[in-house]
């Protein structure tokens, strides 16, 4: 069984019609779920209540400062607003993207308990946020705030975070990247918003391994980058805790980018962190195609089943 974290209200989250990131995105993976040939394998569990989740404010205030936290829920109870052009602030959004995090707080304590995958299916996404300003889609910084919670565990001394959204996870990288114990690899469309994560950045402690590939690359670009820098990186961390910010905008139908991904390629890059370790935390960042989308979490979910 695997297990997938999931709630309604992560649809409470309301972007707009026309927004790419949208509930949609969260139904469409949800319902491909419960018709696969593995169903019958799915845990499917709540999300603890923000309010119950004790951890979840003394994290949240290791990644976020105070006043931004603040300020998103200021927005959300004023009737909402923008953080940015792309980052809507809904009613409700503050109260989701906290029970997100909680989510992904939950995903880690599953994974240490089992010590087999675990699956967030929770919105908003969270890679871009940074630690006093949202964007890109992302109010909270899930990835990263996992990662520092799972470093609070008993016997947990390094984490890694591998980051194959097609976009730069710009929040991640500068929350992390002054932890020694915490490990930030991605790869990504350069150039392509928002715009950083060049090979030249390393980190404070070595910590951080960008991979930039051009527009239009496919998996014969990837593969070699998972085989000769990808793993050899992780390896010779030796995390404690592997957590997977999976996003599936790397699509070649995805509108929001240039590379020419099939969503059986992510079933490809989740064997590759599986031959690493079986305590992997995947959660959903991008990905805006709802049925390539669907698909490459499938694939994904597939390979965790074997």
């Amino acid at each position: 069984m695997l297990p997938v974290i999931y709630s309604d209200e992560f649809l409470d989250h309301n972007t707009g019609k026309y927004h790419p990131e949208n509930p949609g995105r969260l139904t469409a993976i949800a319902n491909a779920l419960k018709a696969a040939t593995f169903a019958d394998k799915i845990a499917w569990r709540s999300p603890t209540p923000a309010l119950e989740q004790p951890s979840l404010m003394p994290v949240l205030l290791k990644a976020h400062s105070a006043a931004y936290i603040k300020k998103v829920g200021a927005i959300a109870y004023a009737g909402g607003s923008y953080l940015d052009g792309d980052t809507p602030v809904s009613p409700r959004s503050y109260d989701v993207a906290l029970l997100a995090v909680s989510a992904w707080l939950d995903g880690v304590e599953t994974v240490l308990a089992t010590a087999n995958p675990a699956f967030v299916l929770a919105r908003p996404p969270g890679h871009h946020a940074e630690s006093d300003a949202g964007m890109g889609f992302c109010l909270f910084s899930n990835a990263a705030i996992a990662a520092l919670f799972a470093l609070e565990q008993p016997g947990i001394n390094r984490v890694a975070i591998l980051d194959w959204d097609v976009h730069h996870g710009n929040g991640t990288q500068a929350i992390v990247e002054t932890q020694a114990k915490i490990a930030y690899c991605s790869l990504h469309q350069y150039p392509c918003y928002p715009g950083t994560g060049r090979a030249t950045e390393r980190g404070f402690h070595d910590n951080v391994l960008n991979l930039p590939v051009p527009p239009g690359s496919d998996i014969t670009v990837y593969q070699p980058l998972f085989e000769k820098k990808v793993l050899p990186f992780l390896e010779k961390f030796q995390p404690d805790l592997l957590i997977v910010s999976a996003g599936y905008d790397g699509n070649a139908a995805d509108p929001l980018a240039s590379i020419n991904l099939q969503p059986e390629d992510y079933g490809l890059f989740t064997d590759y962190c599986l031959a690493l370790t079986r305590k992997i935390l995947f959660g959903l960042e991008g990905g805006y195609d709802f049925d390539t989308l669907s698909q490459s979490v499938l694939a994904t979910i597939e390979r965790c089943l074997i």
